[in-house]
């Protein structure tokens, strides 16, 4: 009995002591990928225009600042690329509340803001994907654009 109990804590142990010093890898992930998923597409419409990096956008006629979040989800038992997809959906919902809050059309300069590294690209985001959990940060500026 109580090599069993030892042979249980032990096994315990290894657990933990992997699962902590398990790394979080950076994945580069393809924005139109992330788009490509249905649950990803439907949680946006038209009211609010996304611009990522210097992607060219209409003039600016109004600036309301520059805004950042970031979004967790759940990356057990899920393709990374969909966990990446969908926490990045979710940065982009937050900006785009902001957005709606602020009065503003448009969120452009979109980059991503991993532990407050700005990489900015106007193809792919930036997602920390851990065992466990996926963290996708992104800063962006709230406008309205002209037509």
């Amino acid at each position: 009995m109580i090599q069993r109990i030892f042979m249980v804590c032990v096994f315990l142990l290894f657990i933990c002591v992997s699962s902590a010093t398990a790394r979080d890898v950076i994945e580069k992930v393809s924005v139109n990928e992330a788009f490509e998923f249905e649950q990803v597409k439907e949680l946006f419409g038209d009211d609010i225009s996304f611009f990522w990096g210097e992607q060219a956008h209409p003039p600016v006629i109004k600036k309301f600042g520059s805004y950042k979040t970031s979004k967790r989800t759940s990356a057990f038992g899920k393709e990374r690329v969909w966990a990446c997809s969908w926490a990045m959906a979710s940065a982009l919902d937050a900006l785009r509340d902001r957005a709606v809050r602020e009065g503003g059309n448009a969120v452009i300069n979109i980059v991503s803001n991993i532990k407050n590294n700005e990489e900015s690209s106007t193809t792919e985001f930036t997602c920390l994907a851990g065992r466990m959990m996926v963290n996708v940060a992104l800063k962006g500026t709230v406008v309205t654009l002209g037509k």
